[in-house]
């Protein structure tokens, strides 16, 4: 019976050396690898409000001698388009100044700030040339993807695999499964964004063993009215947590 369990664990081992190999049960194991590389990652929330849209992440500070003011976990795309990422950060640098580059074409070509929709299937195509030839390894991050555009505002999440889908609310990273369960009793529609940092503030202090501090608290929202990229204050996020 061992050497029947070795013999199959070889065989698998097998498929789990190339990208390009589906498994006989129909995976590609080198994505499933970098999914398992997401969920390992520092957690990070997103949610639609009425007045805008709102990103909350963990900054997860591992070493007392980081400056933690200088940990980068939200990025700007666009000064409409705000990202944040759960996995290998370098991975999501690459993507990110892909994005920004191509919304800055954007601009230049058309005289008008991009559709987030353009920018997340730019994003999901390169993932996805990423699971589809030999001698690449995939993305080992998802992003979550919020901006406000002429259809007001949108969330997208995109995984390893090079699909996205959009959200009202959704979370990515360590605990991901108890996050969400958790937006999906507190979220409502009519939440401002005030309100939306609240509850994710009190759902990432609940799945997190160390005590929350502002300056480990990564947050990000852009209002309908005035479509630009802001952060709330350490001060704010203190008194909240």
């Amino acid at each position: 019976m061992a050497k029947n369990d070795d013999s199959l664990q070889n065989q698998m081992m097998g498929y789990d050396r190339a990208i390009t190999l589906f498994s006989p049960d129909g995976r590609l194991l080198q994505v499933e690898y970098a999914e398992k590389t997401v969920r390992k990652g520092s957690p990070a929330i997103g949610m639609v409000c009425k007045d805008g849209i709102l990103l909350v992440t963990d900054k997860r500070i591992i070493d007392k001698l980081v400056v933690a003011e200088k940990l980068e976990k939200i990025w700007e795309i666009d000064e409409h388009i705000a990202v944040t990422a759960a996995g290998i950060l370098s991975d999501a640098r690459i993507l990110i100044e892909r994005a920004q580059l191509k919304a800055q074409q954007h601009r230049i070509t058309y005289d008008s700030p991009i559709d987030i929709k353009d920018i997340i299937k730019h994003i999901a195509d390169i993932k996805q040339m990423c699971t589809q030839y030999g001698g690449l390894r995939p993305f080992g991050v998802s992003l979550l993807i919020a901006g406000i555009d002429q259809d007001g505002p949108k969330l997208f999440e995109t995984n390893p695999t090079g699909i996205f889908f959009e959200y009202y609310a959704t979370a990515i990273g360590e605990n991901s499964k108890r996050l969400k369960e958790i937006l999906s009793k507190k979220y409502r529609p009519d939440l401002t964004i005030e309100k939306g940092l609240k509850i994710a503030l009190d759902a990432l202090k609940s799945v997190t063993k160390e005590k929350l501090s502002a300056g480990r608290i990564g947050t990000a929202y852009i209002t309908k009215e005035e479509k630009k990229l802001k952060s709330f204050s350490d001060e704010k996020i203190e008194k909240m947590l």
